[in-house]
């Protein structure tokens, strides 16, 4: 009858089973029917259609089993040579195959003496699945054909003709009238694109159409990560991201339709990937930290008069958080803790106590993976919160990886803060006001702490309170100017810029420039010594050395804090990140990456609306 013209016979090597159409031109079978079809010629019969005689065909996909008989993804895809002209298979909601109570179930096989095939009943025990993969069956009747070698990939309909899933094996135990099925949704697990043909309760059909039909087209679109797509349909609160997350589009798409039991996640992965591929308008969701600024201000004057400055947006930073603190286990030992911030959310990614020579290649590890977890359409923002004496560690030098080179600050905007600020109440409220200030998106003046400094910290803390400073910049690092540091951590100044390697103590005796002399009170030699003043006219390149016996030369403190008032003059504070980071490419991309004056920049920036969680301690592994 022709409703049932869509059972096939396949034929490869030795081997004969079962299949069924499911397109035009597309059949499915079981993986070990075809096991040889890289040698033999795989043929496929219509025994309801003999006209169309033997068909040629190839396996275009398959599901990845391995060989062995308890081995996931027994599934295979064929294409004919041909479309052929009769109505592909139907399928029905997965669960029907075990509703109570439990219906007759239908193969159509071809057991030896049978080319023509014959039919077996039989009835799933339960929905309970065998390790995650089949629904055991057992015969309708005590007597009856058995299933037996050539139904392996037959489909298991219902008595109305739909299908509910694929026979695969039955027991070699004599007597025992037993087999086994892949349901429809674990062949869509191995063969996602099944997915687009299986009705799916709470998910209408259009939406389905849609994103199958967007999921062809996506290949070559730009930022189609499927972790990410995942995780942003989901939610807050939705499932994690599985173990290993998604390598394709289609198995994440899958996975939403028949694991996620939000049937709205549906619809946000396939909005989603709509505005990607550019199907249709782009909807940027709101975030606390895209405010937009003031308009256009007044227009350019004659000379020396400033540019008008179009307004601005705070980039919608997603963090990825790497906290670190002393254990209480050693010296030695310190908690690491690696986050991903979302819809105001924080997700942790992994907790664990280290040694210190063990922090970065964990760290490395993490990162990766937190970044899986963020929205698409925010950036990235990877933000170490350090105890303070960690805060010159060189963790934008840090490599992305075993297999990655590149240094963190050279793929992400990467910014660090101190631990104890970051949990201050006082100074998050304070921080949040100055913020809102900020967000008119003006650059802020560099507040210049000198090179051997002999300002008393208090009349540098009324000095950063009176000037309503949100950029401090250091001459030297903390190390060597400790009191001068910690004020700029205690008074709410979002920002805080120094060189890591700052200025070499002894290597010019008297200062040569006003503001640049050099104290010995509590310094101490940074690794490195700066190689030189920068020329001016150099803006963004590499450094020039310059004679040192040159009298007029500022000493490189005093020439680094120069350079860095240049770099940001036209900068809004909410943008530092981004320029930062622009600044340590050029610096790495140049011929002599040592003696660039943005080397060794570090940049502590604390914006508390990125994280708004209260900040908690950090559980300790020796609780």
């Amino acid at each position: 009858m022709n409703s049932a013209a869509w059972h096939a016979r396949i034929h490869c090597g030795h081997e004969v089973g079962a299949g069924f159409l499911i397109t035009a031109r597309r059949v499915l079978t079981c993986a070990h029917v075809v096991r040889a079809g890289g040698l033999d010629a795989v043929t496929v019969v219509f025994p309801h259609a003999r006209e169309l005689g033997e068909v040629p065909a190839s396996v275009v996909a398959h599901g990845g089993w391995a060989g062995g008989l308890t081995d996931p993804g027994d599934v295979a895809v064929l294409e004919l040579d041909r479309d052929v002209p009769l109505a592909p298979a139907g399928f029905a909601p997965p669960e029907a195959a075990y509703t109570e109570p439990r219906p007759r179930l239908v193969a159509y096989g071809f057991p030896a003496g049978y080319d023509e095939g014959t039919l077996a009943e039989y009835r799933a025990v339960s929905g309970q699945l065998i390790a995650g993969e089949w629904l055991e069956l057992v015969a309708w009747q005590g007597h009856g054909q058995p299933i037996v070698a050539g139904f392996s990939g037959a489909a298991a309909t219902l008595p109305d003709g739909r299908v509910v899933g694929m026979v695969t094996s039955a027991s070699e135990v004599p007597d025992v009238r037993k087999g086994r099925m892949l349901p429809l949704d674990v062949l869509a697990r191995h063969w996602p694109e099944l997915g687009e043909l299986v009705p799916t309760p709470g998910h209408r059909t259009d939406v389905l159409r849609e994103l199958y039909e967007l999921l062809r087209s996506a290949p070559g679109a730009p930022d189609c990560d499927p972790n990410r797509l995942y995780v942003d349909a989901v939610g807050a609160f939705g499932p994690p991201l599985p173990a290993g997350g998604f390598t394709t589009l289609q198995a994440a798409a899958a996975y939403v339709q028949w694991e996620v039991p939000d049937p709205a996640a549906m619809d946000r992965f396939a909005e989603r990937l709509r505005e990607l591929v550019g199907a249709g308008p782009a909807v940027t969701p709101a975030t606390p930290l895209a405010k937009a600024t003031t308009a256009a201000q007044s227009a350019q004057g004659a000379q020396g008069t400033q540019d008008t400055k179009v307004a601005r947006m705070s980039p919608p930073w997603a963090p990825v958080v790497v906290e670190i603190d002393h254990s209480g286990a050693g010296p030695d030992q310190v908690t690491v803790e690696v986050s991903a911030y979302r819809d105001g959310q924080r997700r942790p990614v992994g907790t664990r106590r280290l040694p210190r020579s063990g922090v970065r290649s964990y760290v490395q590890r993490r990162i990766d993976e937190a970044v899986a977890h963020l929205d698409p359409d925010a950036e990235e923002l990877v933000t170490f919160v350090l105890p303070r004496e960690w805060l010159n560690e060189a963790v934008a030098h840090w490599e992305c990886g075993a297999d990655d080179s590149t240094p963190l600050g050279c793929a992400y905007p990467l910014v660090v803060t101190d631990r104890a600020r970051h949990r201050s109440n006082r100074l998050r409220h304070q921080l949040r006001k100055k913020w809102q200030k900020l967000d008119a998106g003006r650059p802020a003046p560099v507040h210049r702490v000198e090179c051997g400094s002999q300002e008393r910290p208090p009349s540098l803390r009324k000095r950063l309170w009176d000037g309503d400073a949100g950029l401090a910049g250091f001459a030297v690092p903390p190390t060597a100017a400790r009191e001068h540091f910690e004020i700029g951590l205690t008074v709410p100044v979002p920002v805080l810029l120094w060189s890591r390697t700052g200025c070499p103590a002894g290597e010019h005796g008297e200062p040569r420039c006003a503001g640049a002399g050099h104290g010995r009170g509590g310094y101490e030699d940074p690794r490195r010594a700066w190689s030189g003043p920068r020329d001016p006219a150099a803006a963004g390149t590499a450094t020039v050395a310059r004679p040192r016996a040159e009298a007029a030369a500022p000493c490189p403190g005093t020439a680094f804090l120069d350079q860095l008032a240049a770099a940001v003059a036209e900068v809004p504070p909410a943008e530092l990140p981004r320029h930062i980071l622009s600044l340590r490419v050029t610096a790495d991309a140049a011929d002599e990456p040592d003696r660039h004056w943005a080397r060794d920049l570090q940049l502590l920036w604390d914006d508390p609306r990125c994280f708004p969680e209260p900040a908690a301690s950090l559980r300790s592994p020796v609780d």
